[in-house]
């Protein structure tokens, strides 16, 4: 081959890898891949409905940027029974002080009413507060390719996570604890059920100059030891066994974490108690008993099979399909979604508890995923019905 072919073919190669490099599908967790890149692509051609949703994410990140903010469990004023501020702590959020005892303790429970005391640790505000801004960053980052945004979504990062000076330990000993029972509770590893959010943040990161191999391999360090800390402590193992939502959100965690730090055959044998807890949880008709008998049967309800649905979708990366599972009794995902079909048409009136006005977030969700899963228009055409108009948030319009 002559010098100047080499040449011309040295381009071509370099043309076509760049092009590949480009098209690469982004082996995100929970988010569709292949959706984030065709969405990427219709940006790129000027689709009017992705670039407006791009513009108002961007805005967001911007604002973000602007504000500057870092979070830390050592900005809480309170500290842990360990004495350690690094250590997480939250207070359980519907116990009440007891007016008819002493300093009102012990607390006692008014389930569904959220005690304004639960804001005075800060550190389950400040969590959400790093997922919803990391994520924001993160897809503004994987959609313009713009570092400032990854810069600020690493800085979060590292200082929730790896700064020795500022990060949480891998633990939740005391999330969830109520004044004069206990110091902490296994149903507090529900507060950390977004961090799987948050993974497919630091996923799209990767391509950014400012998250370095070296601090993505010493953030799985960090969920790895969280993972290890979920199995084998006793609050893990007590979260394990509860029957409801707890138990659901438990299964995600475990799941999202173990493919993340590159543990797939852990992911797999919980793919196996989440079948059980669709034996355990749902009926065949598809209602969800465990969660009806709350005081804000609605929300839960739908909280709870978002969260078998993402259980499916987190299946899905180890070639397991649960979306159209069913026990031998007849109990399946789609059908606890059929269940709630009726109510989201006003075809029945719902005669549970419901102490709250309702929300309907998962129930959106819930719907945008059926309709992609089940192939299913019908399920987008109901979402957008309940709202009267298009009622996506621009993260969904970018990840949908």
């Amino acid at each position: 081959m002559t010098s100047k072919y080499k040449i011309v073919f040295l381009t071509l190669f370099l043309g076509l890898n760049a092009i590949c490099q480009a098209q690469k599908v982004p082996s995100t967790l929970l988010l569709h891949g292949e959706v984030l890149l065709k969405n990427k692509q219709a940006i790129n051609k000027q689709d009017p409905e992705k670039l407006m949703a791009l513009q108002e994410v961007k805005a967001t990140a911007d604002l973000i940027l602007k504000e500057g903010k870092l979070y830390s469990v050592m900005n809480k004023k309170k500290v842990p029974p360990s004495g350690d501020k690094h250590d997480y702590m939250s207070q359980a959020p519907y116990w009440w002080a007891d007016t008819t005892k002493p300093y009102g303790l012990p607390y006692i429970r008014r389930d569904g009413e959220r005690n304004p005391e639960y804001y005075d640790i800060s550190d389950s505000e400040e969590m959400d507060y790093i997922i919803n801004d990391t994520e924001i960053l993160a897809l503004a980052f994987y959609f313009t390719k713009d570092e400032r945004y990854a810069a600020h979504a690493a800085r979060l990062l590292k200082t929730w996570f790896l700064d020795p000076e500022t990060l949480q330990n891998p633990n939740l000993n005391f999330g969830q604890g109520i004044p004069g029972i206990n110091t902490g509770r296994g149903i507090g590893i529900i507060e950390t059920r977004s961090f799987p959010r948050l993974i497919d943040a630091i996923i799209l990161l990767q391509e950014s100059k400012n998250w370095s191999k070296e601090d993505h391999k010493s953030l799985k360090k960090w969920f790895a030891a969280y993972l290890s800390w979920l199995t084998e402590s006793p609050l893990g193992k007590d979260e394990a066994d509860e029957h409801n939502n707890h138990g659901t959100y438990y299964d995600v965690q475990i799941m999202a974490y173990a493919l993340f730090t590159g543990q797939p055959e852990l992911a797999k044998k919980r793919i196996e108690v989440a079948k059980s807890r669709i034996q355990s949880q749902l009926q065949p008709d598809g209602s969800q008993p465990f969660e009806l008998e709350r005081t804000v049967s609605w929300g839960y309800t739908n909280m709870n099979l978002a969260g078998f649905f993402k259980i499916a979708r987190l299946a899905e990366n180890v070639k397991t399909n649960l979306w159209k599972y069913e026990t031998t009794d007849g109990k399946g995902l789609q059908k606890s979604l059929q269940w709630l079909i009726p109510y989201l048409k006003n075809e029945k009136v719902w005669e549970f508890k419901q102490i709250k006005e309702k929300e309907y977030d998962d129930t959106l969700w819930l719907l945008k995923m059926a309709s992609v899963k089940y192939a299913n228009r019908a399920y987008e055409v109901l979402a957008r019905n309940i709202c009267q108009n298009d009622c996506m948030t621009n993260v969904e319009r970018l990840t949908f």
